[in-house]
Formats: structure tokens, sequence, C-alpha cells
């Protein structure tokens, strides 16, 4: 019996590099056929004609090291000769995977963009909840939103220690809100208008092929792209920070469904109080050098003192950008989302027992 015969086609822009293209051919198991091509450059130019022989017979559910380590071992004999500029073996092995697990792109979705009203940290936290449950049902559609709050707040990270990153009498003096998330990673210290933080509501496919930590960079292009524009020369420092020439502007973190549906959000510091942060979080010495916090600087103000733009226009630019490149339409949240945010407080976000989960 013969397997039926299955095209993919996928595209992968690498990060700082250069485009390459995978159109695979598979009889279901293994790869029969495969091209490789982009903008690259490949010294010596033998080497291409070996990029895609060394992946025929892979299985279709190999992993990125598995083919990866295939690419590896045919180009090896080219020894200290070779030369890849613009990509890598990495590279061709991830767009394989998109391909084979058939990966879209930002252009592929009617997305929508939230300019939101202000609301209350623990309401933001859980429309997080709320907004990637509805995406993942096909109630929305792919969404970006923008916070808007005006309380002082700490949001810390699913799995942190309550207790290790508090200051209980820093909490009581400047009247913050503690809340915890459903994403991993650190705290971060939410006064209104001190930072910019936002939430991308993604489908699988959009993130299919690539591994954690390249979904994190895929998707926040679009925001290197806008800081650009703005004459802020940033990058990504693996796994999740995003940060600058000067130093860190922010961090990422991510909360995935079952069925693959992705949370990824960031916040970013336009002029935050260190003084008063560090009243309320308790920050390592080796945390504060990361963060660029020096004890005698006030303020952690990166976005401001290396834009000098306003916190409105920089949000109005990372917009304008998005939607410039993938194209979104304005959307507002449903009176149905926002009543289930307000009970998910009650439920969940704005109880002790989800705050001090991790004790």
């Amino acid at each position: 019996m013969t397997n039926e015969t299955q095209d993919f086609h996928a595209e992968y822009k690498v990060i700082g590099g250069k485009l390459v293209v995978a159109d695979v051919e598979t009889d279901g198991q293994v790869i029969t056929d495969l091209k490789i091509s982009g903008d690259f450059f490949l010294e010596p130019e033998d080497a291409y004609f070996d990029l895609a022989p060394a992946l025929i017979g892979a299985s279709v559910t190999a992993d990125n090291t598995q083919l990866r380590d295939r690419l590896d071992a045919a180009l090896a004999k080219y020894g200290s000769e070779l030369a890849m500029h613009g990509f890598s073996t990495a590279d061709v092995a991830t767009v394989v995977r998109r391909a084979l697990g058939s990966a879209a792109d930002f252009t592929d979705f009617d997305w929508q963009i939230i300019r939101g009203e202000v609301l209350p940290t623990q309401v933001n936290v859980a429309l997080d909840q709320v907004l990637l449950e509805e995406v993942s049902a096909g109630r929305r559609a792919p969404t970006l939103r923008f916070w808007e709050w005006d309380d002082t707040a700490t949001v810390i990270g699913a799995f942190q220690s309550y207790v290790n990153e508090i200051r209980p009498e820093g909490v009581e003096k400047y009247g913050v809100e503690v809340v915890r998330r459903i994403s991993g990673g650190g705290a971060m210290f939410m006064e209104g208008g001190n930072c910019i933080t936002y939430s991308m509501f993604v489908p699988p496919s959009l993130v299919a092929g690539l591994d954690y930590q390249e979904s994190y960079v895929f998707l926040d292009q679009w925001v290197l792209a806008a800081l650009k524009s703005l004459g802020v020369e940033a990058f990504y420092k693996p796994i999740n920070d995003i940060s600058s020439t000067q130093g860190k502007i922010g961090g990422a973190a991510q909360k995935r469904l079952r069925d693959g549906t992705l949370l990824h959000h960031a916040t970013m510091s336009y002029d935050i109080d260190a003084d008063k942060m560090v009243e309320i979080l308790r920050i390592g010495q080796a945390k504060i050098s990361d963060k660029g916090v020096a004890s005698a600087k006030k303020r952690v103000d990166p976005l401001r003192s290396q834009t000098g733009e306003s916190r409105a226009d920089i949000i109005e630019t990372m917009a304008t950008t998005f939607i410039d490149r993938y194209g979104a339409s304005p959307d507002t949240y449903t009176d149905a989302e926002l009543d289930r945010a307000r009970e998910l407080v009650a439920e969940k976000f704005g109880t002790e027992a989800w705050t001090h989960r991790v004790p």
C-alpha cells in the first residue's frame, strides 16, 4: 500500500539574518523530497547541494535537534571552509519543522488590537486568562492588547514564592496590590504610567516548529522594530529579556494551554521609582545588576530616557508598527469578557489561596 504524498511550504525570517524557505514532500511517514532556498549566503557552493539530501528519509516527527544533527553531519566534511552567513543549520531545521507543522504567518490572521480602558491590575491579570481561553475556543480572533491601570501593584510569576519576593512592610506602606499571574517569570512593579505592558493571544499554528526560546523573539519582532524606529537598538537576551545597548528594558513571559494556544506578554520599564521598588520587592544583588538598578539611581527609565517620548507616544508607535506589519482592527473587551474577568478576581486572582499558593 502506497502512502499518500503530502506537500508543505514554510518561510522563516532568521532573527537578525536572512530568509530561509522549505518546500517539503512526505509520504506521511518520512521526508521524501525537499527544496531549501532563500537569500542567505553559503560557502563553498557545493555545501548547498548537501542541505536537502541530508534530510531525505528523516521522520516527519523528527524534532529540531534531530534534523540539525543530520545537517551538521552532512556538512562536517567541509570543515573550516564552511561559512554560513545569515542562517544556520538550526534555522534550516526550524523552517522544515514549521513546514511540517503547517505553520502560519502573522498576516494569515485577522488580528484585533485593544487599547483598553483603565482597569484594576487584578482585572488586567484575569483578562489574560479570559482572552486566552476565548481565542482557544474560537470565540475571539488573535488579539494584541495594551494594559492600562492606575493602581500600585506588583505582579508575581505563577511559580514565585510570595515570601521570597515580597517585603510586607513595603506593601503596607505604599498600599500595593500583589497579584499572581498565570505565566511564569519574575515580579513586576507596576504603578500607573511607570511601564508598558502588552499581551498577545496567539494561535498554535503561528509558533509551529519554533522551540520555546525561538518563540519569544519571533513574537516580539514588531516590538524591536518599533523601538528601533524610536532610536533604541533593542534585542533579545535569552530566554525572555528585552534589552538594549544601555541595559535591560523589560521581560516577557508565556502561558500555553494544552491545545497550544499561547499567551505571550511583556512589561517594559518606562519610568520606575527604583527606591520604592526595592522597598516592595526582595531583589538580590545579582538581580539588581541584571536589571541595571544602581543604589545611587532613583529611577529606572530606559524607555523614557532612551526615546525622549511620552509613554502614550511609545504605545502609539508600537500599535502602529504592529498594524503596518500585520494588519489589525480596533477592538474592545466584550461585556461577557469583563464580567468573566471580574468573576475570576473573586474566585481566583483576588484570593489569598491563589496569591499565596507558593508560600
